[in-house]
């Protein structure tokens, strides 16, 4: 039986943690969980996930975006994707999008987000 792909989901919101994996691990996935971005890196390093969901707003305002930063410049994670799921858009004035220098990641998708968009979005990524 082939091993099943790991997913790291990365938020401090525990509702979006619950929704969110109960859709994964629906799909055939299995489900990592953190809650920061220590907590992330901790887990990436250990588990060595195919696919990472990655919030913004967690221990401090912009966390996420130097959590992708650090993935993205490590030799052993820079080529996990990363999906950026977060509501920052509705807190700051400007709108990001993704960028290979300040916030590279593989896709950014505004909160409020289904189990099954998150589900079709981690498909997408892992092929």
């Amino acid at each position: 039986m082939a091993e099943k792909k790991k997913v790291l989901l990365v938020d401090d919101d525990g509702a979006f943690i619950e929704i969110g994996k109960k859709a994964l691990e629906k799909g055939g996935y299995e489900v990592l969980v953190a809650y920061n971005g220590k907590e992330c890196m901790e887990k990436v390093n250990c588990a060595k996930p195919d696919v990472i969901v990655l919030d913004v707003m967690m221990t401090r305002l912009g966390e996420g975006f130097d959590v992708s930063r650090e993935l993205r410049n490590s030799e052993h994670t820079k080529r996990i994707p990363i999906i950026m799921v977060t509501g920052v858009n509705e807190t700051v004035p400007f709108k990001f999008e993704p960028d290979p220098v300040w916030l590279p990641v593989d896709e950014f998708l505004e909160k409020p987000i289904t189990g099954e968009r998150l589900l079709k979005e981690v498909e997408k990524r892992l092929g």
